[in-house]
């Protein structure tokens, strides 16, 4: 059988069934079916990467050479398109920044995952969801982009239950957990506050505990304070939980804020965003080690449901990396490729 950077292909004629029997015996699966990597989507992944085998780094657990080929193998088996891999590839070479503690976050018995959050045109062109549902199911971008993510965890780490990944319990955060932040709102987007400019293309990879959902105290948020009074007490019952509590230093703190909630605020006099952060900080007593390290991030549909997004409390910082020209390049560049091949085979030339 042939190979792809130690990986089975699956011939073009190889039955569904017995694909996925490959790919199990492999140890690839993540429990979900894969697509077959066959040799022609392998190569129409990589089709126009230059330096295909260049390493990008070693990831833990097991220390997995990143390439643009191992990735895009990921790619392939999670359903992601080719535009897509500049987002995987870029996404795992953040982790691997010593500030994020890959090696914590996927080998800690607790809950930790990696979380993506895309910015920019390039969210909107991928289609990544930052409306309604915007980290549940249901967005293809979300999950094939997430879900490849965790498979180069998996596959290229080799964070696997009982080797790698020691997690007692888990979540299904490990599958995929990918969105978009809006670009639209009153407050600095997160980019915007990383001097990178207001819709940049970029992402940030985010080490979470899971979510939990707050509401305004008031069941509408009428007042900043209502909005806001929950979340305070969500950061330190988070604190308690995850034993923070015994830790002279916290770290960061995410906040997934919607539009009508964030306009609401802003209606406020003397609310911007400054005053959000500090409210929070203050309030919560030392729930994040600066008021800057509070990151509300406006996504989602309609509705006054947040959600909070606690940051490991193993230790983990969030990392964002902007986009290079060429990568944007690609993007385009594949996704006019993939148009072009859709219509022409709807067509039925």
């Amino acid at each position: 059988m042939k190979e792809w950077c130690g990986w089975p292909v699956v011939d073009e004629t190889t039955g569904w069934e017995q694909a996925q029997k490959i790919l199990a015996d492999a140890e690839l699966s993540d429990g979900l079916p894969l697509v077959p990597p066959t040799m022609r989507r392998l190569e129409a992944m990589v089709a126009g990467v230059d330096a295909r085998t260049e390493s990008h780094g070693m990831m833990p657990p097991m220390f997995g050479d990143i390439t643009p080929e191992s990735v895009a193998y990921q790619c392939v088996i999670a359903g992601a398109l080719p535009a897509e891999l500049p987002v995987v590839l870029m996404a795992a070479q953040a982790i691997l920044e010593p500030d994020f503690n890959l090696l914590g976050i996927a080998t800690t018995t607790g809950s930790a995952c990696v979380a993506l959050c895309v910015h920019g045109p390039l969210a909107r062109k991928l289609g990544v969801n930052a409306g309604t549902n915007c980290i549940g199911p249901g967005t293809r971008a979300n999950a094939c982009i997430g879900r490849a993510l965790q498979l180069c965890l998996r596959n290229i780490g080799g964070a696997r239950s009982e080797t790698g990944d020691m997690a007692t319990i888990g979540q299904p955060g490990k599958y995929t957990f990918c969105f978009a932040e809006r670009a639209e709102g009153p407050f600095p987007t997160l980019t915007e506050r990383h001097g990178l400019g207001r819709d940049v293309d970029a992402i940030t990879v985010m080490g979470v505990s899971g979510t939990a959902e707050v509401l305004p105290g008031d069941g509408e948020g009428a007042t900043p304070e209502a909005i806001l009074d929950p979340v305070v007490a969500a950061m330190r019952a988070e604190i308690v939980m995850s034993g923070q509590v015994r830790k002279n230093q916290r770290g960061e703190q995410v906040l997934l804020l919607p539009l009508e909630l964030a306009e609401k605020i802003a209606r406020h006099d003397a609310w911007d965003l400054a005053r959000v952060q500090r409210y929070l900080f203050d309030k919560g007593d030392g729930v994040a080690s600066a008021p800057e390290a509070i990151h509300p991030i406006v996504t989602g549909g309609a509705g006054y449901k947040m959600a909070y997004l606690p940051i490991w409390g193993g230790g983990s910082q969030t990392v964002m990396r902007r986009m290079s020209s060429a990568a944007v390049s690609s993007v385009s560049s594949s996704l006019s490729a993939y148009f072009t091949r859709q219509r022409v085979s709807t067509s039925g030339v």
